[in-house]
């Protein structure tokens, strides 16, 4: 009987500690959540919204070297206006734009900036895809339209063109000439040019070959001295324009920087007097309107102006996430920006004048 008795006890003592019945009290200072693992799943934190996809071909040999400067002018305005974490970018290589924008669209982004390269948007018009608002960094070149729903935001020689053609109007010249180098890039100056100078009321432009001889300097002064025009057009390299400008005749001459890229300095003194189209974001860095923007250093022109590209490709693709608007107009970093009814951005760049070997800004006619 003794023996049943403790084994009793026994038993309930440890009924008593299993059920918690003789556990001391715990005081609120000791008191212990219970572990995540063993409580109600916590719900995942939202995730970002993503506003805008920026592809580019970053994977492609030839182009990747200019998309990573429209990658860093791109987040960099997107970091100080506070917005990075609501874009994305995606990269892609030679012939991957279609997956790329349908990537961006599975994310579920408003606008897309993209694609850089124009074989890349011709793609785009062939498939035909359904894309979210697009903004193209490029145009079509064979006057084929826009694929659907897509904005054409492009940095071109034939915008320069049509700045050159006005500046020259309004400066009061009558006519005008132009002395043509033989790259694909000056060859759509010069024609780009002479569509807008006769659109404006000028007389038809006539055109030299861009001369490299002692000779045929010669002969090219001769030429522009028996019927002199009221100016040149050089669509030529920097480089080229140095060597022809001092056998010009007394001319007021005009050239584009997009076709200048950094004519050495012991060459630039011979370009002065040329009146170039350039960007403001080299042209006049300290104005109001760019302070806020990130500045970096590139070894080129042509990559700082990608750069430049990519600041404002941000600012018009922010202007298009609450919809596509009715008007979008402002000073940007590759000049002032205006839509126009055809679904392109109006670029006009800012005019400068080189003195002694420093390209810096003429003032307003």
């Amino acid at each position: 009987m003794r023996a049943a008795r403790a084994t009793l006890a026994l038993l309930l003592m440890i009924a008593a500690a299993l059920c918690g019945a003789q556990s001391p009290p715990t005081s609120d200072a000791r008191a212990q959540a219970p572990p995540a693992a063993f409580g109600p799943p916590r719900p995942a934190a939202p995730a970002a919204r993503l506003d805008i996809a920026l592809v580019l071909p970053l994977e492609a040999p030839a182009y990747a070297r200019a998309a990573d400067a429209v990658r860093a002018g791109f987040m960099a305005a997107a970091e100080a206006a506070g917005a990075a974490n609501r874009c994305i970018v995606i990269g892609h290589g030679d012939d991957g734009v279609l997956p790329a924008f349908d990537a961006a669209r599975d994310r579920g982004v408003r606008v897309i900036v993209g694609p850089l390269v124009r074989d890349d948007l011709k793609t785009l018009g062939i498939a035909g895809g359904d894309w979210p608002a697009t903004i193209a960094l490029n145009q079509l070149d064979d006057g084929s339209p826009l694929p659907p729903n897509t904005w054409s935001l492009a940095l071109t020689v034939e915008s320069d063109a049509r700045t050159i053609a006005r500046r020259a109007f309004d400066d009061g010249i009558k006519s005008i000439d132009v002395i043509e180098g033989d790259s694909p890039l000056t060859r759509r100056l010069a024609n780009a040019f002479a569509a807008d100078w006769t659109g404006l009321g000028g007389s038809a432009p006539s055109s030299y070959p861009m001369a490299g001889s002692r000779d045929a300097l010669l002969d090219l002064r001769k030429s522009l001295t028996r019927a002199p025009p009221n100016a040149v057009l050089l669509a030529a390299s920097g480089d080229q324009a140095a060597l022809v400008k001092p056998f010009l005749p007394n001319l007021t001459a005009y050239a584009s920087g997009l076709v200048f890229e950094r004519p050495l300095a012991a060459n630039a003194r011979d370009l002065d007097d040329v009146r170039v189209v350039e960007i403001p974001w080299i042209l006049t860095p300290d104005a109001p309107e760019l302070a806020a923007l990130p500045r970096r250093e590139f070894s080129s022109a042509a990559l700082t102006r990608l750069y430049a590209l990519g600041l404002d490709a941000f600012r018009v693709a922010q202007a298009f996430v609450a919809g596509v608007p009715d008007r979008l107009s402002f000073d940007g970093a590759i000049g002032h920006l205006a839509l126009d009814g055809q679904r392109q951005f109006e670029r006009e760049g800012r005019m400068g004048v080189y003195r002694d070997g420093q390209l810096v800004p003429l003032g307003p006619r």
